[in-house]
């Protein structure tokens, strides 16, 4: 069965930053959702900086699994709590952003909700990694918001994010 995916909203950020990017009054009428996004934060004291990921203005009952590669080595491990993704840092080679894909599949269902999330860093050597986490938020409300603010820093400008609904054909 194919998919459509149907834009609805995009945010640009424009000069000056933004500190975080939100998806208000989602739509109930699509089967999944997928959030598509290129960032950099303004942060310039890390490798890279994370991104952390609310649903209806929510961090509670969040837990995730996370395997990362990096230049020199892999990491495993959990997180209970907000998501992290990760997004290229001020400090990186210039003007790179991270690229992530979100997927959330069934989020109108009463049932809690998987996430799953692909995400990459570019830049010099020791600041790329890439990582694939699955994750779940632990409530029974449908997803009618999600918001992702970078955890330290700002989002720089040009940074983009698009929230596409799916449609099963």
């Amino acid at each position: 069965m194919a998919n459509t995916y149907i834009a609805i909203a995009t945010v640009t950020v424009g000069s000056g930053g933004a500190s975080s990017i939100d998806f208000t009054s989602i739509p109930g009428t699509y089967t999944d959702l997928c959030i598509l996004y290129s960032a950099r934060s303004s942060d310039s004291a890390t490798n890279w900086n994370n991104v952390k990921m609310t649903f209806n203005g929510s961090t509670a009952n969040q837990t995730w699994r996370f395997t990362a590669g990096y230049n020199n080595g892999t990491a495993t491990a959990g997180i209970s709590g907000q998501v992290e993704i990760w997004v290229n840092f001020n400090g990186s080679t210039g003007s790179t952003f991270g690229n992530a894909l979100v997927y959330i599949p069934n989020y109108t269902s009463s049932n809690n909700k998987p996430v799953s999330i692909e995400t990459v860093t570019e830049g010099k050597t020791q600041d790329q990694v890439m990582g694939i986490v699955a994750g779940l938020w632990s409530n029974s409300s449908a997803i009618t918001s999600i918001g992702v603010t970078p955890s330290s820093g700002t989002f720089m400008q040009n940074t983009t994010a698009t929230l596409y609904g799916i449609k099963k054909n």
